[in-house]
């Protein structure tokens, strides 16, 4: 890991094993299957739900600032605690989850290589038994709005700032063949992709055993497609969780220094009146595209 910009930020399945009776490491799992904590999970670790949890449903927005305090609270999670991520899909939605704690400020928190995948993989330990907790008092920060895209920054790179777009969904998306992956509810009017992206699939980004890529290959695969780190990257998809994972390999482990997440994505953009669109395969790397 040390190859990264920023290898502070990631642990290994071992770190952890070692760390689970740890009290100033706080495990939280966040699983795109909400179901999966209850069924199993690392010793010690919390469980978050990220339709009702990392989500405010009414605003549709992430958590405010107090629903994020009282959900680290709950947690027993002090500003001082180190909190290491980790879940299934490759870690989608503990990205989600890293990406809210930074705009809140915090100050260590880590995901663990590989997520849940790697961790089963490895034939490592799983209980039921519930997490005893101990409820802290927990503050957020400012919000950092450097982390975050929003729709007038995207009206802004159309009209010539200059960005990467990064377009993290599957080729069928970005192409408008389909709107949503199967089975999603969340879904948009259009399909296609904002003008201008580059359609790097989150998925490249790592293992088969669900660990990131070595540095010089994510560099190699952003590279390749005009993604350099002399522009600020954009990073989208359907509702913020896979662009946050993308949002973490270009600022943390390649070291981009402006790196946003856009997370209303496709759900928005795909919905919004007078948003552009284009459809089919992206124009070639090195022209505007």
């Amino acid at each position: 890991m040390t190859e990264y910009k920023h290898p502070e930020v990631l642990v290994t399945t071992e770190w952890v094993a070692a760390h689970v009776d740890d009290p100033s490491v706080r495990l939280v799992e966040v699983d795109v299957d909400t179901s999966a904590y209850e069924k199993s999970h690392i010793k010690n670790a919390s469980g978050w739900n990220w339709t009702t949890q990392l989500n405010d449903n009414v605003r549709r927005d992430i958590p405010s600032p107090r629903q994020f305090e009282d959900l680290c609270g709950a947690s027993g999670i002090s500003n001082d605690s180190t909190v290491v991520l980790y879940g299934d899909n490759n870690n989608w939605f503990a990205a989600f989850a890293f990406w809210q704690f930074k705009i809140y400020g915090h100050k260590d928190v880590r995901l663990m290589d590989g997520g849940r995948k790697k961790w089963e993989l490895e034939k490592r330990p799983l209980t039921t038994e519930a997490t005893p907790v101990t409820r802290t008092t927990y503050h957020a920060g400012v919000p950092d709005g450097t982390l975050r895209a929003r729709r007038d920054n995207i009206f802004q790179i159309l009209s010539g700032k200059p960005a990467n777009l990064v377009d993290v969904r599957s080729p069928d998306e970005f192409t408008g063949k389909i709107i949503a992956p199967p089975g999603m509810s969340e879904t948009a009017q259009r399909g296609g992709h904002i003008p201008g992206a580059v359609n790097v699939p989150w998925a490249k980004a790592v293992n088969e055993d669900g660990s990131f890529k070595s540095y010089d290959e994510l560099v190699n695969l952003y590279g390749s497609l005009g993604v350099q780190p002399d522009k600020e990257a954009v990073a989208y998809c359907r509702i913020g969780e896979r662009s946050s994972h993308t949002w973490f390999v270009l600022k943390y482990l390649l070291g981009f220094e402006k790196v946003r997440n856009y997370d209303g994505s496709w759900t928005e953009w795909g919905n919004l009146m007078e948003a552009p669109i284009e459809k089919g395969e992206a124009k070639a790397a090195g022209g505007a595209h």
